[in-house]
């Protein structure tokens, strides 16, 4: 615990980005074996002060309650929140978020590595194609969504069950195939020993 809540105190700390917009967004010092690692901030979570805060944060707890019987308040005190990038990346001129580059992404990457080390997870759950590719090579989220992955990443093994973003702007998780693959993760997820050591 004490090597995680430092770890998190370093992490609060990092101003490598200059394009990045501060604080870094952290769900704070969760001993877990399962880690869910998203894409980055939205412009909301630096101002309430913690990961999947607002609409897509609704859309993913509301998964989790629904498909895999854990409310909101439970998954944060027992789920680790990490994200390929930790700062908001601010907007693009035409509004929507913009995509961290990827030194920005390499920047960043240490912190998640750390992550690994320190708590040895079992079950890894990226959410979304930015976080999804960090683990795997893949082509559409069809080929990956709805399916668990042995995947060995710095030394670390555990198994990776990817979910999509839950993005009001994108329509993939509404609509099929989406939401029957997002409810087969959800499956394989519960049913994870990881997973059930949580409840």
């Amino acid at each position: 615990m004490q090597k995680l809540i430092k770890h998190i105190e370093q992490l609060k700390a990092c101003r490598l980005c200059p394009n990045m917009h501060p604080p870094v967004v952290s769900g704070g010092p969760v001993v877990s074996r399962v880690i869910l690692v998203g894409q980055a901030p939205g412009d909301k979570e630096p101002k309430l002060g913690r990961p999947f805060a607002w609409t897509a944060g609704k859309t993913l707890f509301g998964w989790f309650k629904e498909g895999a019987g854990l409310d909101e308040e439970h998954f944060r005190q027992s789920i680790y929140m990490a994200a390929v990038c930790r700062c908001f990346p601010g907007k693009e001129l035409k509004g929507g978020d913009r995509a961290p580059n990827p030194q920005e992404v390499k920047n960043c990457s240490q912190w998640l590595s750390r992550e690994l080390e320190i708590l040895n997870p079992k079950l890894v759950i990226p959410v979304g194609k930015l976080a999804i590719q960090q683990f795997l090579k893949f082509d559409k989220l069809t080929d990956v969504i709805g399916k668990q992955f042995k995947v060995n990443f710095e030394g670390h093994s555990f198994d990776l069950i990817p979910l999509a973003h839950p993005s009001g702007a994108s329509p993939w998780h509404r609509m099929e195939p989406g939401k029957t693959l997002i409810s087969q993760a959800l499956k394989l997820i519960k049913k994870h020993p990881a997973f059930k050591e949580l409840s």
